[in-house]
């Protein structure tokens, strides 16, 4: 049996966190920059624990009116700030509900930030280290990001599995085409590409890529169907989810 460990955003609203949590192995959990708030998280963490999910938080740019997909002008100072206490404000509940912190993974547009500035990778490294908690951090492989904290965190390089690639690695834009994947199909074409190959495929042909755990975003339509249709096909080639 082959282990896979698929993740997924969570406490976002969406609706479908009962149906995805009994099929991850670990979900990141809105913590009040773009979402969420204590009721919200502390569902999620309890149902997490039913199914036996690592948790982990999910810090972003402070703006809920743009659910953390816009990029926000902070002060080092204060990106580090908000981030630190988003991380706690979830990590303290955890503590109440005696639920571990696995990891931390930043939101949308931070992010992405993240993975292409140093001053932001900073910020975020330095709230993670701040917490004194020695979570794990989800990132991309070979961003900024990741060789910031590799040497002071332990990272889990991760790739989407319901997000387009351009040729340079980097997400598409969600305003271009063939950005989301919704087609549980082409999103088991990306998923399996990943996992036996470690590639992907871009517009200028298939790219190397690394990754140890796959995302599957909460926040589309086709998101339960879409991580059905894996778990099914996982379950064909072997593979537990884990």
């Amino acid at each position: 049996m082959k282990i896979i460990n698929i993740n997924a955003d969570l406490g976002e609203g969406t609706g479908n966190d009962k149906a995805l949590m009994p099929m991850i192995a670990s979900c990141s959990i809105a913590c009040g920059g773009h979402y969420g708030d204590e009721n919200t998280m502390r569902t999620a963490l309890r149902l997490a624990k039913k199914y036996n999910v690592k948790v982990g938080a999910h810090p972003s740019f402070p703006d809920l009116e743009n659910f953390g997909r816009e990029k926000l002008t902070l002060t080092k100072d204060e990106l580090r700030s908000t981030v630190y206490e988003q991380i706690m404000r979830l990590a303290t509940i955890c503590d109440e509900e005696d639920i571990p912190l696995h990891h931390v993974k930043p939101h949308g547009a931070l992010y992405n930030y993240a993975a292409i500035d140093a001053a932001t990778a900073d910020a975020i490294v330095e709230a993670i280290l701040d917490t004194k908690l020695r979570p794990k951090l989800y990132t991309q492989h070979d961003s900024i990001i990741y060789h910031k904290a590799k040497n002071l965190l332990p990272v889990v390089p991760e790739a989407f599995i319901d997000r387009g690639y351009s040729p340079d690695l980097k997400l598409k834009s969600r305003s271009e085409e063939g950005a989301v994947i919704t087609s549980p199909e082409e999103a088991w074409e990306q998923l399996i590409g990943f996992v036996e190959n470690n590639k992907v495929r871009t517009a200028a042909g298939d790219k190397a890529i690394i990754a140890e755990t796959f995302c599957l975003h909460s926040d589309h339509d086709n998101a339960v169907e879409i991580l059905r249709y894996l778990k099914q096909k996982l379950t064909e080639l072997n593979y537990r989810i884990e």
